[in-house]
């Protein structure tokens, strides 16, 4: 017997539930942040190097706003997985 909690098995079900959505949402989060961040960063640097000084304040722009893009996403991923967590676990 187990003091100070009183779960049952449909509270035990419907925990398992939501913290096996909110980890899939947060990891798929996590991935579309990382293809756009790289992409983005990868694009920019392109158009950097390909156009001399006239378009590298466009290329760093790209990358830098692709690599918000990435950190919010990241944050985001990470509040999805830690609201799909019971209190206490």
């Amino acid at each position: 017997m187990t003091f100070g909690r009183d779960e049952s098995g449909v509270q035990n079900g419907v925990t398992f539930a939501t913290s096996t959505l909110g980890n899939g949402v947060g990891g798929v989060a996590r991935t579309v942040g990382g293809i756009v961040g790289a992409g983005g960063r990868g694009i920019g640097e392109t158009i950097a190097s390909t156009t001399g000084k006239a378009g590298q304040p466009i290329g760093q722009a790209l990358a830098d706003a692709t690599t918000g893009i990435e950190g919010g996403t990241k944050r985001v991923a990470e509040g999805v997985e830690a609201a799909g967590r019971a209190p206490g676990r």
